[in-house]
């Protein structure tokens, strides 16, 4: 029976720990090395593992605001695609607007020259008949129905003369040139015009020129 071909490793290591202390310990030490190397190695790769889960993630969150990204940019370029639209539309309303202006003060006394052109036309028959005879109450008569031509355009075109004579005076439609005495008027009426004042609608265009009780 062979008893020594029977004795395991394990045996074996303790009978040479038994004999040799120093070489148990230096066993042990390694044992322990070797432990600790396969402890690191495992953490290692579990880092590298949740390093590439989360660049993998990264990736994927990366692919999913590609397409929230483009769309921003999308509706970006649209809006100022719009406002220049609309600044261009702008200008040329501006543009066109100040045309019209132009033109309106150009030709804003077109219709009332037009009604006057034969008051003009009047006018100078009554002149051309005056040379060719002497006739001067037919001339005061075609003068008189001139001058009533000529008021009826003006107030067609809101032209109204302003009351004097008589009316209390008022700086705001009046001007006084002079004060006199009046036994007929009381204080501050209007005895004489001077010079007869205008409205143009609403506004004064002239004011009359008066003589103003005292």
């Amino acid at each position: 029976m062979n008893t020594k071909e029977n004795i395991t490793e394990e045996q074996q290591a303790d009978m040479n720990n038994e004999h040799s202390p120093e070489q148990a310990e230096e066993a042990a030490e390694e044992r322990a090395e070797a432990a600790s190397e396969a402890a690191n190695a495992g953490g290692e790769s579990e880092a590298a593992n949740a390093g590439g889960d989360g660049e993998a993630d990264a990736d994927r969150a990366a692919e999913d605001e590609d397409p929230r990204l483009a769309e921003l940019e999308k509706q970006l370029e649209d809006s100022r695609q719009r406002l220049l639209r609309a600044q261009a539309d702008f200008d040329n309303f501006r543009r066109r607007t100040m045309k019209e202006k132009e033109e309106l003060a150009q030709y804003a006394t077109m219709k009332l020259v037009g009604e006057l052109l034969p008051v003009v036309d009047n006018f100078e028959r009554a002149i051309t008949a005056a040379k060719e005879n002497s006739d001067f109450d037919s001339l005061a008569k075609g003068v008189d129905m001139i001058f009533r031509q000529l008021d009826k355009v003006l107030a067609e075109q809101g032209l109204k003369p302003i009351p004097a004579v008589g009316e209390p005076f008022n700086p705001e439609f009046h001007q006084a040139v002079m004060q006199v005495e009046s036994e007929e008027h009381e204080e501050g009426i209007i005895v004489e015009e001077l010079q007869k004042g205008y409205m143009l609608k609403d506004k004064v265009l002239r004011p009359s020129m008066v003589k103003v009780s005292s």
